[in-house]
């Protein structure tokens, strides 16, 4: 399984966001330049975003984009399902796990149980676990 650009993106830009505006309006060219990500792409992610209750846009001088919530109550899962990107393994399955075969597959139950477990991996970490290790690498020097 392979997840899209559309979901890296979304997870680094959300990552810069939380790491470098210190809780202020942050713009999504700052964003763009900072993760080196096409800014016509990050406002199509950050519509999407907003609509998730991800994030808030504040308008006017200084404005751009801030987190909708703590950073610790934003799991990545959440953030990967905002941009409509599929969590799951295969592609006859829906988001829920049902099989879109008309006579479910031998295999369902593997495809249904790695799909499960994906989720529940990207549920367990948070968008301050990413933050910190992020704060973590760039102490390092990576």
């Amino acid at each position: 399984m392979r997840l899209s650009t559309k979901a890296q993106y979304a997870v680094r830009a959300m990552v810069s966001l939380n790491l470098y505006a210190d809780g202020a309006p942050m713009s999504l060219k700052a964003i763009a330049a900072r993760e080196d990500i096409s800014l016509t792409y990050l406002e199509q992610l950050f519509v999407k975003l907003r609509r998730g209750k991800i994030v808030d846009s504040v308008r006017g001088p200084g404005g751009g984009y801030v987190l909708a919530r703590p950073a610790d109550r934003i799991r990545v899962d959440e953030i990967i399902d905002s941009v409509e990107e599929t969590l799951v393994p295969v592609s006859c399955m829906d988001q829920d796990g049902r099989c879109s075969c008309v006579d479910q597959c031998v295999t369902h139950s593997v495809w249904q149980g790695l799909g499960g477990r994906i989720r529940q991996f990207l549920s367990s970490i948070n968008l301050e676990d990413l933050t910190k290790e992020a704060k973590a690498k760039a102490g390092s020097g990576v």
